[in-house]
């Protein structure tokens, strides 16, 4: 934990900078530029994806691969273009960091397999965000209560988090289970390591809620 904290940083929440969505598209096409790097899909996630809420001005990216090994390939390219890799704890990602320069935003870049691109509890909880602007006030005034109480312990503002993260990423799953039964979709791919009962007469699939795996977002 004392390890984490040292590299994640402090705790520092900032109204929403409406430049955020263009600082990632520039980024991203910077990165995705280099003919090295090869990701099946990429995108902005965390709080500074979803308009109008307050957030760590670090721009969370989230890319994916066919196999977390084929980023040895590519890592070199990464390197160079000021990403490091470093270890706080992820079991099912590999996750990098590139400091901010000149007083701009932060960079982190998520890097997951290809095969849970669909049910990615960040990319749920994105979405959600957006769609639903009391879940973000709440979440807003969540956030700027614990950056008020641990100003320099991500690691723990991060952990006060989970409860209501959980809650909202669950209330995502429901609807999109309940999309996807009104429409006739076939079974949703389940995430990597996520338990699921499959009801056979509506051929759907139940998520059993996890601990969420997000501890960097801001």
């Amino acid at each position: 934990m004392g390890a984490a904290k040292e590299k994640l940083g402090e705790v520092h929440i900032v109204a929403y900078d409406a430049q955020w969505p263009s600082i990632f598209i520039s980024e991203r096409d910077r990165i995705l530029s280099s003919p090295a790097v090869s990701f099946s899909d990429f995108e902005h996630v965390g709080s500074t994806a979803v308009p109008g809420l307050r957030a760590k001005p670090i721009i969370d990216m989230m890319a994916s691969v066919a196999h977390l090994s084929d980023v040895e390939d590519f890592m070199p390219a990464l390197n160079r273009l000021g990403y490091e890799c470093i270890d706080v704890g992820f079991r099912t990602r590999i996750f990098l960091r590139k400091h901010p320069q000149d007083g701009g935003c932060g960079y982190h870049l998520h890097i997951v397999t290809a095969a849970t691109w669909p049910e990615r509890n960040e990319r749920l909880l994105r979405d959600h965000l957006i769609a639903n602007r009391d879940a973000a006030r709440a979440y807003a005034e969540l956030k700027t209560r614990l950056a008020i109480q641990f100003p320099d312990d991500s690691p723990a503002y991060t952990k006060a988090k989970t409860d209501l993260i959980q809650q909202m990423v669950d209330a995502a799953r429901d609807r999109k289970v309940c999309r996807a039964w009104r429409f006739g979709k076939n079974r949703y791919r389940q995430e990597a390591l996520r338990p699921s009962i499959i009801l056979s007469s509506l051929d759907i699939s139940i998520w059993v809620p996890i601990p969420c795996d997000m501890g960097v977002f801001s």
